[in-house]
C-alpha cells in the first residue's frame, strides 16, 4: 500500500524538515504534493533526491489525497482543516488550532497511541507544541512506574520555535555585535543575541504565558488529567534545539537508578548520563537526531520521591516534523487509513 501525501507549509522550517523525514523513514507514498500559499508557488523544495514545485493550498482537490500534514500556522488550519477533512483527507496538524479540542486526539505515538483511534470524528489528529511532546516522551515511562504527581519545568528553547525569521533574527543580531553595528530587535520583544528571554507567547490573565499553559494543557490531555504541572518557557541564543531542566515529584518511590534503567528502555528516548565533563547532553549535539535525551538523573532531597533531570531534543523533528510523520506511520501500521483509489 502506497499513500497520496500532501505537505501544507512546505517551504517553511518545519515543512521542509517534514519532507526530508517522510523520505528518510522510507513512508509508504505514491505521490508527495507540496503546498503552501500563493506567494510561495513554483518555488522549488527537495524531497530525496527530487524536486517539488510547491502548489498553492487554495487551488488544491483534497479527494483524492490520502494525508496531508499541515504546518502552515493556527489561522490557517483552523480555515482549512476542516474543509479537508471533509474530503476524506486524513490532516495532521502542527498547529495549536485544534490541540484542545475533545473531539481531535493529541498524539505523541510513544505516549498516547490508543487515542488515535478518535481521529474519525473530525479526521483531523493534532501534533503538540514542541516543548511539550520532548517532555511527556521522558515523563510517560516514569509516570507508568511511580504515578507523577506534579512536575516544574523552566524551558530553554531555540529559535527555530519561532520559524525562519527567529533563525534570521539571532543571526543577523550576533554579527551585528560582532562587528559593531547597531542591533535590530523585529521578531522578539527583545535583543535575543547574547541573552536569554522569559516570554515565548503571549501574556495570559494570570501571568504566565500561552506557552507555558500549551505545556500544562497538553500534557494533562494527552498522559494524565491528575498531574500538576508549572513551567516557565524562556527562549535562549540557540538555532535548534531545546532543552527543559525538569524537577519530577512521585506518588511512589523511585531512584535514579531506577529512572534511568527505565529510560534506557522507553520508546524515543535515549539516556546520556555520566556524571564527568561532558557527560550530558546539550542542543547541539540533539540537532538532526530523533531520541528524547535525558541527563542529570538524580534524586531530590528536598522533597518525598523525588527526581531532578534535564532533557533535550531537536524540537524540528521531535518537537513537530518528525511525530507527525510518525503518526502518519501509526495510521498504516494500525490499519485505520486505507489509500484511495486513483480517479479514473
Amino acid at each position: 500500500m502506497s499513500f497520496k501525501v500532501a505537505v501544507v507549509g512546505a517551504t517553511g522550517n518545519v515543512g521542509r524538515e517534514m519532507l526530508n523525514i517522510l523520505e528518510e523513514r522510507g513512508f509508504p507514498v505514491s505521490e508527495v504534493v507540496a503546498l503552501a500559499s500563493r506567494r510561495s508557488q513554483g518555488t522549488e523544495v527537495s524531497f530525496g533526491d527530487r524536486t517539488l514545485k510547491v502548489r498553492t493550498l487554495d487551488q488544491y482537490d483534497f479527494s483524492d489525497t490520502d494525508i496531508c500534514i499541515m504546518s502552515a500556522g493556527g489561522n490557517v488550519s483552523k480555515e482549512w482543516s476542516p474543509k479537508i477533512g471533509k474530503q476524506g483527507c486524513v490532516v495532521i496538524d502542527n498547529s495549536s488550532a485544534f490541540r484542545y479540542d475533545q473531539d481531535v486526539p493529541l498524539i505523541v505515538p510513544e505516549v498516547n497511541p490508543d487515542a488515535i483511534s478518535l481521529f474519525t470524528r473530525k479526521n483531523i489528529i493534532a501534533n503538540p507544541n514542541c516543548s511539550t511532546a520532548q517532555l511527556v516522551v521522558a515523563l510517560k515511562p516514569l509516570h507508568d512506574f511511580a504515578t507523577i504527581k506534579r512536575v516544574v519545568v523552566a524551558t530553554y528553547q531555540s529559535v527555530s520555535g519561532a520559524g525562519k525569521e527567529g533563525m534570521d533574527e539571532l543571526f543577523t543580531q550576533t554579527r551585528a555585535v560582532f562587528v559593531a553595528d547597531s542591533v535590530d530587535v523585529k521578531k522578539f520583544t527583545k535583543r535575543i543575541a547574547f541573552n536569554v528571554i522569559p516570554h515565548i507567547d503571549v501574556f495570559l490573565d494570570d501571568g504566565f504565558t500561552k506557552e507555558e499553559w500549551k505545556m500544562v494543557a497538553e500534557t494533562k490531555k494527552m498522559l494524565d488529567p491528575k498531574i500538576k504541572l508549572t513551567a516557565t518557557c524562556v527562549r535562549v541564543p540557540v538555532f535548534i534545539g531545546h532543552s527543559e531542566a525538569v524537577n519530577i515529584e512521585f506518588e511512589k518511590p523511585i531512584t535514579a537508578d531506577e529512572a534511568r534503567d527505565i529510560l534506557r528502555e522507553a520508546p524515543g528516548c535515549q539516556v546520556l548520563d555520566k556524571r564527568e565533563d561532558g557527560g550530558y547532553i546539550t542542543p547541539l549535539e540533539s540537532a538532526g537526531e530523533d531520541a528524547t535525551f535525558i541527563s542529570r538523573i538524580r534524586e531530590d532531597s528536598t522533597i518525598d520521591n523525588g527526581l531532578s533531570m534535564w532533557i533535550v531534543s531537536d524540537n524540528l523533528r521531535k518537537g513537530a516534523a518528525l511525530n507527525a510523520v510518525q503518526i502518519a506511520e501509526l495510521l498504516v501500521e494500525r490499519g485505520l487509513i486505507q489509500p484511495k483509489k486513483k480517479a479514473a
